[in-house]
């Protein structure tokens, strides 16, 4: 059975001609920020991976279609919709079968950019292990995707809602290469420190594109996770952070706030508490991994 996948023009167009291509998760449009920021941001984000010499593609399913790229209009209308799935590994075939819209999260997109060929993709921080895993074993499917699907994802470390040495243990059990681009330390999306080392630095795209090249030829699963340190104008430290998540973390407990859900909840609860300030960093940190997104996808096609 054929899988109803749909390439946007640009990104047909970018096939046929062998540019190179950056993957976009939809999931930040649909259950990350507000309209119409959600939409304004997109486009920037897409602005940024063309201007650095690939073609965006951000990944989505609309109307049990796999869309490869979004044109203007629907990138507006995805930004707009109301009750779009959330989708990651365990549903995205079932929103396909039966018909729906849904979004796709770090791992579902990975699976999307895998079938469609593309080897690299940037969105803001990925999931991880969350708090109290060891009793709710809350851990988010993009560390095994991570290990399973072999796609460069450009992110700002893992979300630092999250128990980071934990999600770090974690990586490495599942043998996925965690690259810090630029640095030393893990960088905590929201902040440049977490305050754990790296288990690997790279200072260049080239570096980085070879490093995924040569896993294939070994014939190794899996895919890379380049930590991208955000911005030093827009970082939030962790010293300001940390009693805000507790707090959020507090709330989310005390309402019986799990699963999908719990995610969208802080990241909403954690922008309230730092008066928008979490949101303008988000922005900056995508645009950041974007832009090395695309230089990771020119060198990978040189």
């Amino acid at each position: 059975m054929t899988i109803p996948m749909n390439f946007s023009p640009e990104v047909a167009d970018a096939r046929a001609n062998g540019t190179p291509i950056v993957a976009l998760e939809s999931t930040i449009i649909s259950h990350g920020m507000p309209y119409p920021q959600n939409v304004e941001t997109a486009r920037r984000v897409e602005a940024t991976v063309r201007e650095n010499g690939a073609t965006p593609a951000t990944i989505a399913v609309i109307n049990g279609v796999l869309h490869i790229g979004l044109s203007d209009d629907e990138l507006e209308g995805f930004g707009q919709a109301e009750g779009i799935l959330k989708l990651s590994r365990a549903d995205m075939a079932a929103c396909i079968a039966s018909g729906k819209t849904g979004a796709t999260t770090v791992a579902a997109t990975m699976i999307g950019a895998h079938l469609a060929g593309i080897g690299v993709f940037a969105t803001g921080g990925i999931g991880g292990v969350h708090k109290g895993a060891e009793e709710t074993f809350d851990i988010s499917a993009d560390l095994r995707e991570l290990a399973e699907t072999p796609v460069t994802v450009v992110a700002a470390g893992a979300k630092a809602i999250l128990d980071l040495p934990k999600t770090l243990e974690v990586l490495e059990t599942l043998g996925v290469p965690v690259i810090a681009f630029g640095q030393d330390e893990f960088p905590a999306f929201w902040s440049r420190s977490s305050g754990m080392a790296a288990p690997l630095r790279m200072d260049t795209a080239d570096e980085i594109a070879r490093a995924q090249l040569i896993r294939r030829d070994m014939g190794l699963p899996g895919g890379q996770l380049i930590a991208n340190p955000i911005p030093h104008d827009a970082e939030i430290s962790a010293d300001e952070l940390a009693p805000i998540i507790a707090q959020a973390i507090s709330e989310a407990d005390n309402q019986g706030i799990g699963a999908k859900s719990v995610t969208p909840f802080l990241l909403g609860r954690i922008f309230e508490l730092t008066n928008g300030k979490s949101l303008e960093s988000n922005i900056s940190l995508v645009l950041n991994n974007a832009k090395l997104a695309a230089k990771i996808a020119v060198a990978m096609g040189k």
